[in-house]
């Protein structure tokens, strides 16, 4: 017979690539979910996974397991929802991914909370941008998504999961002290010509943002660093290397050197919670929601 576990392991290397984000994933060690891998590989007795270049590949044969694996995870889902739905309590695992200043600026309050207020309920963060952890949800590797969109550039729910609202986030340009904009009350985009940039990554939703913002104002971006996280592009603007367009929600407060200036119009960046819709009967995922959005008027002030 085979070993769900196992099966889940095999299903994680398939959704996430490779073994190592896998056992983040599960919470495992990489060493773990080798052993699991090893152990369905001689109970199967068939090769799963192959050496490709610096990575690994899946076998013919470990597709199979893996379609298979989906399709009893699913089942489990359904089960663990139904005993969760008759309890009428928030119970069990929920795993959860956040964009970074989410999972810095609003989580840590939200989970301190339910660990109080439902202590058999097992929350799990990771922080993943959004244009991953939807796809992780779709597939079943996270139970909950928190992820955002841009006004100009909506994130539209997939087939087969629902969304909530939960806030919006606003953001401002950030300049060196001294800078030729940096006593002005408000800007606007189209004087943002002749500018240097600190900003995300390509393929990040901010830089994608920033890029398609600026060009809408007939302005060509010069981006001159790039930085994942924002305290990074702070100091980098401290240190007169560019300016910077960053959202408010986790940013913390400024150092002397950089000062914040709203743009007209604000740009807002809404906040979502997205989860399957087979599991939207689970009081975990109904009471994860509501306490997002209970925390988030607070956690709009301290950002603020």
């Amino acid at each position: 017979m085979l070993d769900l576990q196992r099966l889940r392991a095999l299903y994680a290397v398939s959704v996430h690539g490779t073994v190592g984000a896998a056992a983040v994933s599960l919470g495992y060690t990489p060493s773990a979910v080798s052993q699991q891998i090893a152990k369905l590989e001689r109970e199967t007795r068939t090769v799963l996974l192959e050496r490709q270049g610096r990575g690994i590949r899946l076998t013919d044969e470990a597709q199979v397991l893996v379609a298979a694996a989906k399709e009893l995870l699913s089942i489990v889902e359904q089960a663990e929802t139904e005993l969760e739905e008759r309890r009428g309590e928030p119970t069990g695992r929920l795993t959860i991914a956040a964009f970074a200043s989410a999972a810095r600026g609003l989580m840590p309050g939200v989970l301190a909370d339910l660990a109080v207020r439902h202590p058999t309920l097992d929350t799990r963060l990771t922080e993943v941008d959004p244009h991953e952890s939807v796809d992780l949800v779709v597939k079943g590797a996270l139970d909950m998504a928190v992820a955002h969109d841009w006004d100009i550039a909506p994130l539209p729910a997939p087939p087969g999961v629902e969304q909530a609202r939960i806030g919006d986030d606003t953001c401002d340009l950030l300049v060196p002290r001294g800078h030729r904009l940096s006593e002005r009350g408000a800007v606007r985009r189209e004087e943002f010509g002749g500018e240097k940039w600190v900003c995300q990554p390509p393929g990040r939703v901010c830089h994608d943002w920033l890029m398609g913002t600026l060009r809408a104002a007939g302005i060509e971006p010069e981006i001159t660093h790039l930085a994942d996280e924002n305290p990074t592009l702070v100091a980098l603007v401290e240190a007169g290397l560019g300016i910077a367009l960053i959202p408010r929600l986790g940013r913390g407060a400024l150092p002397d050197g950089v000062v914040a200036i709203p743009l007209d119009p604000i740009p807002v960046r809404h906040l979502y919670a997205l989860w399957r819709t087979g599991a939207a009967r689970r009081p975990a995922i109904a009471e994860m929601v509501r306490t997002l959005q209970e925390h988030w008027p607070r956690a709009a002030r301290g950002s603020a």
